[in-house]
């Protein structure tokens, strides 16, 4: 009689399918990030420039938002420093994965995907919170 996998294929495929999101939306927020900090670094010597023929106080008080917006683009570039995301099964596994049943490679293969999002969750919370408060710096109304 065979054994039906069908619970366990629908896990493996599911679990994969999260994974990829999370690379996803990981990626996504690198491209944001390149994006915000491409216009950020394209407005400040605009602002340096006109600051010129303003008085001194102006000039003294401008200070302020110019170091928020270095540190928005610090924390922005800090987010390109992270770790790439693990994305489960490697291709190094492959050869042991040969000699195993079906049920145990799927089985496998689910608690691969589950052990991967959660080291990627650790590393896309601290890649959130730092697009966050970059974000948040540039909102200032300055």
């Amino acid at each position: 009689m065979k054994e039906d996998l069908r619970n366990l294929e629908f896990l493996a495929i599911n679990s994969k399918e999260i994974i990829e999101k999370q690379v996803d939306s990981y990626r996504q927020q690198h491209s944001y990030a390149g994006t915000i900090i491409g216009f950020t670094v394209l407005f400040i010597p605009f602002f340096l420039n006109s600051l010129d023929v303003s008085n001194q106080l102006l000039q003294f008080i401008s200070i302020v938002p110019i170091a928020l917006f270095i540190t928005s683009i610090l924390l922005m570039l800090s987010i390109f420093r992270s770790k790439p995301l693990d994305q489960a099964l490697s291709a190094e596994k492959y050869e042991a994965l040969m000699k195993k049943s079906y049920k145990e490679i799927l089985l496998f293969e689910v608690q691969a995907n589950k052990t991967s999002y959660i080291k990627n969750s650790v590393l896309t919370l601290k890649g959130n919170k730092r697009y966050s408060q970059g974000w948040d710096l540039q909102q200032l109304p300055f």
